[in-house]
């Protein structure tokens, strides 16, 4: 089993390994060490059940049951642990899973909550060719180059989550649309976060649509927020995983941003999802 990094400041793959194989602790250390230095991993040509993605997420931690989606209905009721991303309908019409074929904004998962998931294993069952491509962006370098005037601003500063939204822009079930930032529901956090385990600083920033930065003005907070997203968003921060059937890819919810182009809605994507719970309350 090996590592290959990618050419960014983050994403690699591990190569050398089925995932549906019985995995050592040995195996185990080797990914969850690929995983703190490279935040984003993936595993190609993976041939995995619903079962075998289960068990595997569970080596890094309990698993979070799927966030909350606008048709109220769960996915898979005999897995679910198991949340579907998918545009497909069934012949009845409704919806087999979430998100749709639209662009998903930049965004971290469910940070929404007090104790947001700490990673996201996606495995991907059917995807149209060159479509849907999934983008992340480091926060630990975003952080580090963020301008001193920048930093100086954040510095003790928390962020309203929206809880109301998902990352494709649809209103939740049991939500109302928010007219005022200041009132918009979902968790506080600081602004930048450190990781417990490596003790690398972050910026923490969830999804830009309806945040809020406690105590500004409002059009302060927007033009503080647009600064910060512009400059953790740039391009020198980012990888991109362009899908391909058997791709099983797993990613530190709370130390990346990521984002999905759109795709051909006549086209289809089915993809499996696991997160694995937050520890901890998230520190500045």
């Amino acid at each position: 089993m090996n590592l290959i990094n990618s050419s960014a400041s983050l994403g690699g793959e591990i190569v050398g390994i089925k995932i549906d194989a019985k995995l050592t602790k040995d195996h185990i250390d080797f990914i969850n060490t690929s995983w703190d230095e490279r935040l984003v991993l993936v595993f190609k040509n993976q041939n995995v059940d619903d079962k075998t993605l289960i068990n595997f997420s569970k080596n890094f931690g309990e698993l979070d049951p799927p966030g909350p989606n606008p048709y109220g209905i769960t996915f898979l009721p005999e897995f679910p642990e198991i949340n579907v991303i998918s545009n497909v309908k069934s012949k009845e019409g409704t919806p087999i899973g979430n998100l749709g074929d639209g662009e998903a904004v930049w965004h971290a998962d469910m940070t929404y909550q007090e104790i947001p998931p700490k990673a996201g294993i996606l495995y991907s069952l059917e995807v149209p060719k060159n479509q849907g491509n999934t983008h992340f962006a480091n926060m630990a370098l975003a952080y580090e180059e963020l301008p001193n005037a920048l930093k100086s601003k954040i510095e003790g500063k928390k962020l309203i989550h929206d809880s109301a939204h998902n990352s494709a822009g649809m209103l939740r079930k049991g939500h109302s649309e928010i007219k005022e930032p200041s009132e918009t529901p979902g968790a506080r956090h600081p602004i930048a976060i450190t990781d417990q385990k490596t003790n690398k600083k972050f910026l923490f920033l969830g999804r830009r649509p309806h945040a809020y930065i406690i105590g500004l003005d409002i059009n302060e907070s927007e033009d503080l927020l647009d600064a910060i997203w512009e400059h953790a968003t740039q391009e020198k921060y980012t990888w991109t995983q362009k899908w391909e059937k058997g791709d099983l890819l797993m990613w530190k919810n709370l130390n990346v941003l990521h984002k999905r182009d759109a795709f051909d809605p006549n086209t289809r994507r089915v993809m499996h999802r696991t997160q694995i719970k937050g520890e901890t309350k998230i520190y500045a």
